[in-house]
């Protein structure tokens, strides 16, 4: 009898166990019916822009119930190699963060969704023109534009009044003239570039802004011309006129910046943020320091840096991963992006805000860089190739300036020594 009361007591208890089960399973979803997962990786963003990505995704996310966004900001210094991995292994994340640097990694069409085959023209007509055609491979859309830089010249107006330089250079061969006289009236340096490989690209972007064409649609050298010579010998000609300081055979841009700010050179090019680190550091120099354009050449082209999105081929959510791509980049979000982080946008109606137009009378030095950078934008091109060993071209031509510079070999042999090292590979 106890055993028959035992077992009934187990039923009831069984059943009413079952009963609660059900009732929290429809209370509590289970973690694997938590829908579809968008991976999306940035470059080095993290801790800077933190809470303005997590407040990003979850507006994003309380858009578009079903849908979760996993987010992986990747070191710089890791990024493309973690790219090609991915790539080989067949793993890419459904949006990728892609840096005008890793341009040529859009180069393995099979790799990325054609945007083409999803995307209205009147969407892409959202987007500038030329940074759209910055993200295409052979007229096919790989990539959508997101925020961009592009340089400015920063002057010490001061030591420009002393040189009695009446006007500001815009080409190399004013700033050439420049230099002489900011050197001779002074004795203080025009600007600072950097010859050394660990350097930044202004030296590598002079050659497309002066004509030459760096390579070639085989990949092979193209820079040994009677043009290219030309580069070469402005640059070894400024050195040994005493127009360049020393350090541009050894030190970085660092090195340049810390210079103008010490009152040593007259220029620095830079991007408008750097203005207001002048003024915090040093605020004598800050006081007198004004901006103005680019330096180009008879190309007429501005450089550009170009930061945009490419999604997966191997997606399985390629439209939701293309809306949340064209999300980031929608007007309010590239708004919010871009004066936070003092960079350009890449729609024409960000662009065509007031904050990047008007010049206000009272407007600070800040604001007048970034005006100033914003009107460069339409003839801004990412002058650089899409080749793999970048920074190998940009070491073998700049260790061949080097020694030209002092004089261990004549301008011919040295294009033809870096075209053939590079061609080699």
């Amino acid at each position: 009898m106890f055993i028959i009361v035992k077992w009934k007591r187990f039923q009831v208890f069984a059943i009413l166990g079952l009963i609660l089960t059900f009732l929290i399973g429809c209370n509590t979803p289970y973690p694997n019916l938590k829908t579809k997962e968008i991976e999306f990786w940035t470059i080095q963003l993290q801790p800077q822009f933190t809470n303005y990505f997590n407040q990003l995704i979850a507006d994003f996310e309380a858009d578009n119930p079903g849908l979760s966004v996993r987010w992986v900001d990747v070191p710089w210094s890791e990024m493309e190699s973690k790219i090609e991995s991915a790539i080989l292994t067949e793993t890419l994340p459904d949006v990728v963060n892609l840096n005008s640097s890793f341009a040529h990694l859009l180069t393995e069409p099979n790799a990325w969704l054609n945007l083409d085959t999803i995307l209205s023209d009147s969407v892409k007509n959202e987007y500038l023109s030329n940074l759209w055609q910055a993200s295409q491979i052979n007229g096919k859309s790989f990539a959508i534009p997101w925020y961009c830089r592009t340089n400015i010249t920063i002057y010490n107006s001061e030591l420009f009044k002393q040189a009695e330089v009446d006007r500001l250079p815009t080409t190399y061969t004013e700033l050439a003239k420049v230099a002489k006289q900011i050197k001779e009236r002074t004795d203080k340096y025009a600007f600072f570039v950097s010859f050394s490989p660990q350097g930044g690209n202004e030296v590598l972007e002079s050659f497309p802004k002066m004509g030459v064409k760096l390579i070639d649609v085989d990949g092979k050298a193209a820079f040994n011309t009677p043009v290219g010579k030309e580069v070469f010998k402005y640059w070894v000609d400024l050195y040994r006129e005493g127009l360049l300081p020393e350090e541009v055979l050894t030190q970085g841009i660092q090195a340049g910046e810390d210079l103008y700010q010490a009152g040593e050179i007259a220029m620095v090019f830079s991007g408008p943020e750097l203005i207001e680190a002048i003024s915090e550091n040093t605020p004598e120099i800050g006081k007198v320091s004004l901006p103005t354009s680019q330096i180009t050449g008879k190309s007429n082209k501005n450089s550009l840096v170009l930061m945009n999105f490419a999604i997966s081929s191997n997606t399985k959510l390629p439209d939701k991963a293309l809306k949340f791509a064209l999300f980031i980049t929608n007007y309010q979000n590239q708004m919010a992006f871009t004066q936070e982080n003092n960079v350009l946008p890449s729609t024409t109606k960000t662009l065509e805000n007031s904050y990047f137009q008007n010049i206000p009378d009272d407007a600070s030095t800040q604001d007048r860089a970034r005006v100033i950078s914003a009107s460069q934008i339409f003839k801004a091109e990412v002058l650089l190739p899409r080749v793999k060993n970048l920074d190998k071209l940009k070491q073998i031509i700049y260790q061949n300036l080097q020694v030209t510079i002092l004089g261990e070999k004549t301008i011919e042999q040295a294009i033809t020594d870096a075209a053939s090292e590079w061609n080699k590979l």
